[in-house]
């Protein structure tokens, strides 16, 4: 995290996971018509669904609850995931385009369960 958190606008992972968002909104324009409301959708509504969750959590003002909004964050990103998976499967993407689209989305992860682990210490040391 930052020096000093205002805002969830100065989290790294909430600017990655909008950054993720845009770059899967641009990547998703190239999908067939007939995905808008099928994969399409889902992909963009998931990876949306990242930064807003990171930003609700943050916004309730209490560390439990912020991690709470940390962990459903981290559910949208496994849906994320398995729907590039499955757009990979059914031939959308490629296997070359799903590694660069699931390289920040793994990084993503990580710095997630980084800071979960990070706010559940800060709270068994406040006890």
């Amino acid at each position: 995290m930052a020096d000093e958190i205002n805002s969830y606008r100065d989290l790294t992972v909430w600017r990655d996971g909008v950054a993720l968002a845009a770059l899967l909104y641009r990547e998703t324009k190239s999908f067939p018509r007939e995905e808008l409301y099928g994969l399409t959708s889902q992909i963009r509504r998931a990876a949306a669904s990242v930064p807003v969750n990171i930003a609700e959590g943050h916004g309730r003002e209490h560390t439990k609850s912020f991690m709470q909004g940390l962990r459903v964050a981290q559910g949208s990103l496994k849906e994320l995931e398995t729907h590039l998976y499955l757009a990979k499967e059914v031939e959308i993407l490629s296997e070359e385009r799903l590694g660069v689209l699931m390289a920040p989305c793994e990084s993503l992860g990580k710095r997630l369960r980084s800071l979960i682990r990070s706010l559940q210490a800060k709270l068994e040391r406040e006890g």
